[in-house]
């Protein structure tokens, strides 16, 4: 069973894409143990984006409210996060996991971030980045940071706009694999995710 973890560089730079391009590829099982704000659950655009039928689509440990960060989005509703209470599910298939926000997001307010929750899953790590202005520094302090826990680090998911100077500079720098590019795709698609799926099912 392999456990591959999906975190990005920032907060919306696309996560639950990669995290349904790999379910697909990987006919694998879809586990977000933290969403912050109710309205709009991750776990329901991946079911949509997914036409692999022998998957499960595994309920969150903590749903919150509010969209802010865990650990204050939890403080609102009182609720005590814990990495002791988010034990994966039973399974034995492989399963990604998609984190909240960035790896240095706080899950609480004792210290630990989602670096921790991946170092206690035991899990291999898929970065995902986007090119904007800044996005080479928080690439780069990403990776030292994952490499800080001694994770595993498969590689990374560029998205949306190319921009082959900036991803040269972090490939060259890390020596860290590129797994794949995504587009700014106007419309995705079950199509359109099993067409990347194809592309990424060596990883």
């Amino acid at each position: 069973m392999r456990k591959i973890f999906v975190t990005g560089i920032g907060t919306d730079v696309g996560k639950t894409v990669v995290s349904a391009i790999l379910v697909e590829a990987l006919q694998a099982d879809y586990f977000k143990p933290i969403q912050a704000g109710e309205d709009h659950l991750d776990r329901e655009v991946v079911k949509s984006l997914v036409s692999a039928k022998r998957i499960k689509f595994h309920k969150e440990k903590f749903l919150l409210k509010n969209p802010m960060s865990p650990h204050a989005a939890a403080e609102l509703e009182n609720i005590d996060i814990r990495l002791s209470k988010l034990k994966l599910p039973n399974t034995t298939n492989n399963i990604i996991i998609e984190g909240a926000g960035g790896v240095m997001v706080p899950l609480n307010y004792r210290g630990d971030t989602v670096l921790d929750l991946i170092k206690y899953y035991d899990a291999e790590v898929v970065l995902v980045c986007s090119n904007y202005l800044g996005s080479i520094n928080h690439t780069l302090l990403s990776i030292n940071a994952l490499k800080s826990k001694e994770l595993n680090i498969l590689g990374l998911f560029f998205n949306g706009e190319a921009n082959a100077q900036s991803e040269k500079v972090i490939i060259e720098t890390t020596g860290i694999r590129c797994l794949g590019r995504i587009k700014q795709e106007q419309n995705l698609s079950k199509a359109v995710v099993k067409e990347y799926a194809g592309e990424y099912v060596f990883i």
